[in-house]
């Protein structure tokens, strides 16, 4: 427990924002949160940009540090594997793992949000304020200047410290670049593809359309489409595609014949479960998708970035809300060895955590390719056959780099990313010349030196890294 009842003040009731909350209460701080939305429990929000949450043991791991394990796993739907469609209507699956008990969940970020919402207001120490929009933040005075919708009324808080999880448009982070007070690096890279978000609605009483317990795509190259479950038998489905290349993008998409002509062509399957695509999406707006990097996080032991704010990324290794939520482990392990040492506690913690958030944005940019072509692909096909073989016969033994990242919660991501981009090089380098047959066999004898020449190969690459500064 802290010394003294410090006062915290939270800039965003998000996700991160307010799981954030509600640890700090536990561990005895005051906690204001103020939100510049209203209250989702109350006002629907989404707008169309919700894009179902991929949670899965690094959530879990915050999840369980507040207790609420039980209640979060009663909003989760399995998804054992990846459900690839192609033009043709034909599907395959993927399995993330060949370990049975390794799956990721599809859970909205709605009812997330709110179940933390609700917890957090449990505790008489955190009060949640709605409709008020953070302007700017004086972080050498540790005070945020506040205007509240309703009544155009403005204010200002102060506190003694502040942290700020209001997502990639941070107004923190932008009060840092603004205020020129010191060396602030700051890097915003947008893909070419943007998101538009889609329904397929459940069939008669929470009947679903298709397989539930699989995240659904359909990868055609240069753009995709996918599909998560929910628990009233919908599948929220995004469509990620560029801007202005090809033959169908956004640019053009501009009339609902030209959007129907688009899905009969790449998605016809998809198309006969959505008899209102046109309807969605012309209602619904299309959103970018950006990587943000920034340093330091933090101003002495004044403010402090977290999740989005300090690290925006895109969604494609569905590990944004699990990394912000890592964020909230991380920092309270900080704290357990130096409470209420803000300054100590933000530098250490950046100095821990910032190297495994760049990666983990690396790594979601190299997902974006992999799930729009290469699950396609014979040779990736191939790989992830082995690495289920491996994974099932050696369990204790092979891990794969999505496994890693996903499943290992102990793992640092960026260790996670090292290790498994090697692994794949050397997977695919020993596909490629030969020296594992496509008809291997699944059994012990078989794998054996199939593992070792991979595990050989893989140190191999890493040391070789290492010596040209790669790692």
């Amino acid at each position: 427990m802290a010394e003294r009842k410090q006062n915290i003040l939270i800039i965003g009731a998000g996700l991160c924002g307010s799981l954030l909350a509600l640890r700090l209460a536990q561990r005895g701080y005051n906690v204001n949160v103020y939100e510049m939305r209203p209250d989702l429990r109350k006002v629907d929000i989404s707008a169309g940009r919700s894009i179902n949450l991929a949670f899965s043991s690094r959530g879990n791991k915050a999840i369980k540090l507040v207790g609420l394990e039980a209640q979060v796993k009663a909003l989760c739907i399995p998804m054992h594997g990846r459900m690839i469609h192609d033009k043709n209507g034909d599907t395959f699956q993927s399995n993330y793992s060949g370990r049975p008990d390794e799956y990721i969940n599809s859970i909205s970020r709605e009812a997330l949000n709110a179940l933390l919402l609700n917890e957090a207001e449990k505790h008489d120490n955190v009060h949640i304020h709605f409709n008020r929009k953070c302007t700017s933040v004086n972080f050498e005075n540790t005070t945020a200047h506040f205007k509240t919708y309703d009544t155009d009324e403005e204010f200002i808080e102060d506190a003694d410290c502040i942290i700020a999880t209001d997502g990639a448009g941070s107004t923190l982070r932008k009060s840092y670049y603004a205020g020129k007070k010191f060396l602030f690096s700051f890097s915003q890279n947008y893909l070419t593809h943007g998101y538009k978000e889609l329904t397929i609605l459940p069939e008669g009483e929470n009947g679903y359309k298709i397989h539930k317990n699989a995240l659904h795509i359909w990868p055609r190259g240069s753009f995709m489409l996918i599909a998560l479950p929910n628990l009233d038998g919908s599948f929220t489905v995004t469509l990620f595609l560029s801007y202005a290349e090809g033959k169908y993008n956004f640019n053009n998409l501009t009339n609902k014949q030209r959007v129907t002509a688009f899905f009969e062509e790449e998605f016809p399957d998809a198309l006969t479960l959505m008899p209102q695509l046109t309807d969605d999406f012309f209602s619904n707006p299309t959103a970018p998708l950006g990587t943000i990097k920034c340093s330091p996080w933090h101003y002495r032991g004044n403010t402090l970035l977290m999740g989005d704010a300090a690290h925006a990324i895109v969604p494609f290794y569905g590990q944004g809300m699990n990394a912000s939520f890592e964020d909230v482990v991380e920092l309270d392990a900080v704290l357990d060895a130096n409470e209420s040492q803000w300054e100590t506690v933000f530098s250490e913690y950046q100095s821990v955590r910032k190297k495994d958030t760049d990666a983990i944005a690396d790594l979601a940019i190299d997902n974006f390719h992999e799930m729009k072509a290469h699950v396609a692909n014979p040779i990736f096909k191939q790989k992830r056959k082995l690495e289920m073989a491996l994974e099932q016969v050696f369990p204790e033994q092979y891990t794969s780099k999505y496994a890693l990242v996903t499943f290992n919660a102990d793992v640092g991501y960026r260790h996670a990313m090292l290790k498994g981009r090697a692994q794949d090089k050397a997977i695919l380098n020993l596909i490629a010349n030969g020296t594992i047959a496509s008809n291997f066999k699944a059994t012990k004898e078989a794998l054996a030196p199939i593992l070792e020449q991979i595990n050989s190969s893989t140190q191999n690459i890493l040391e070789s890294d290492r010596i040209a500064g790669l790692s």
